[in-house]
């Protein structure tokens, strides 16, 4: 199984470790692409401050964020399943993971990134402010820059096993599954159920949605199981307890839609 995540917009202080190893990554394919961005993302971060802010989207207040970019190759590493914060990633919470279960998230977690194409959360990076929606003045919008690369490495890493596609709409520009992968591909979305006079109402609320998706991920990697394919996804989830409505593909080549329903959020 592997398991699609995006990056989170806040991220951890750089750690102490060793500087960043680029050819340490995994998916050493995506070298030159990353080797591309890095060096355009430092330039710009270093020769113009006020650029930087407006290309990479930054209110004034959070300028200091360019400081993290100027100094990626110096500065110290940590491990990504660390370095990024946030709701998702408060919800998955690697750290407290048994080991059995925190030795499955190295293998079958894969965060995207606008810098670095994609890494598994052991994979040793500084903290750094990138997002996938950012467009560098040399090399355009990175969900472009990311595609070629992308299609090459990622059905290999993919394998013959189950896809869950759990990426905001931002990061989906960098690579689409297709053909035999997304057969085998799993996208969820969680919906919010509540039933107002009397009539049931859906709707997608972002901060519960991270959340939810950060514990079904954390759920899967502590039961052990290992789905096949989408079907049997839907089988697990529910057998963990959660409500799911799944929409098979309507022709061969697209991936399985899910709807995960919850009554309370939290």
């Amino acid at each position: 199984m592997l398991v699609l995540l995006p990056p989170s917009e806040g991220k951890a202080a750089s750690g102490r470790g060793a500087p960043l190893k680029p050819e340490s990554l995994s998916l050493p394919g995506l070298a030159a692409a990353r080797a591309a961005v890095l060096d355009e993302l430092v330039e710009l971060c270093t020769a113009d401050e006020e650029k930087a802010r407006e290309v990479l989207g930054l209110s004034d207040g959070l300028r200091g964020e360019i400081a993290k970019n100027v100094v990626l190759r110096t500065a110290g590493t940590r491990p990504a399943g660390e370095i990024y914060t946030g709701v998702l990633y408060d919800a998955l919470d690697l750290a407290s993971l048994d080991t059995a279960a925190r030795r499955r998230a190295g293998k079958s977690l894969l965060v995207l990134s606008g810098l670095w194409g994609a890494v598994r959360v052991g994979d040793r990076i500084p903290s750094y402010r990138c997002s996938m929606g950012v467009k560098l003045p040399g090399l355009g919008a990175l969900g472009a820059h990311w595609r070629a690369s992308m299609a090459e490495v990622m059905p290999e890493v993919a394998g013959d096993g189950l896809v869950l596609d759990l990426r905001s709409s931002a990061y989906t520009a960098a690579w689409k599954p297709k053909g035999a992968v997304a057969e085998r591909t799993a996208s969820v979305r969680v919906l919010h159920s509540q039933v107002v006079d009397g009539v049931e109402k859906r709707s997608v609320v972002s901060h519960f949605n991270k959340a939810t998706k950060g514990r079904m991920v954390r759920d899967l990697l502590q039961s052990g199981a290992q789905p096949k394919g989408p079907a049997q996804l839907v089988d697990v989830l529910r057998e963990l307890g959660y409500v799911v409505e799944a929409e098979a593909p309507g022709r061969a080549g697209r991936a399985w839609s899910l709807d995960v329903v919850v009554t309370e959020i939290h």
